[in-house]
């Protein structure tokens, strides 16, 4: 069966996920993850794509980015590639691929899905150098003093002034106080294990994440899959 296509969407976030090749490292220390933040961004801006949140693993990267145009999630990962890879390479003497295929994304619902996927990125840690975290495990530094991570720009601390907030963020408050301290509650309540590992299984699957109702309006506009289909063979109509 012939893979389908990316499913990629103008104008919807997506929640991308990259890999290391075989789960190997893709940043030795703080100066990769600077080197990998001036690369994304660069070509963020050159293909319009807008960059809400970023979390740097050790063996992984997620974003959560809305593309103007469909193939501008594309192209921004494909020249973000080619610049990061190649100046990790020259940095750390080595050559050949860093990356485990092409990334992987999951069109993102308007409204609790995004703020959901907005919370989950933020609250990934693993400082580079210091071992690998698994996706959705629980900060281990505050979200107000580590760089691998956009919450600062919402939860007060580093403030990233290229990322864009979304509009379920600007909802939590009236104040830029209200809204820091709203979102630095979300982090620290969390998301269930459930569902922060539904939302990995969307992107890493290429689905849509969000209600059921959105996935139908996706395939009906779209005529594909956005969900995973049943197992097994599709039953049989009597005729």
């Amino acid at each position: 069966m012939a893979r389908l296509a990316r499913l990629v969407l103008a104008g919807q976030a997506h929640y991308v996920i990259q890999r290391g090749h075989s789960g190997q490292p893709v940043f030795a220390d703080d100066a990769d993850c600077q080197l990998f933040l001036a690369a994304l961004h660069e070509a963020a801006a050159a293909e319009r794509v807008q960059l809400h949140a970023y979390a740097l693993l050790d063996s992984e990267v997620h974003l959560l980015a809305t593309p103007e145009t469909a193939p501008a999630l594309s192209r921004m990962m494909q020249a973000l590639g080619r610049r990061y890879v190649s100046a990790y390479n020259r940095r750390h003497g080595r050559s050949g691929t860093l990356w485990d295929g092409r990334f992987r994304c999951a069109v993102v619902e308007p409204g609790l899905a995004r703020l959901d996927v907005l919370r989950l990125i933020d609250g990934l840690s693993a400082a580079p150098g210091t071992g690998s975290a698994s996706a959705g495990s629980s900060a281990s530094t505050s979200p107000s003093t580590s760089a691998s991570t956009s919450a600062g720009t919402r939860a007060g601390g580093h403030v990233d002034a290229r990322l864009q907030n979304t509009p379920e963020y600007w909802q939590l408050g009236n104040t830029p106080f209200e809204r820091e301290a709203a979102y630095r509650s979300l982090l620290a309540a969390g998301l269930p294990e459930e569902r922060k590992a539904a939302l990995r299984r969307a992107a890493l699957g290429g689905w849509a994440a969000g209600q059921a109702a959105f996935a139908t309006q996706l395939e009906t506009s779209l005529q594909r899959p956005a969900r995973p289909r049943s197992p097994g063979r599709p039953r049989r109509t009597q005729r």
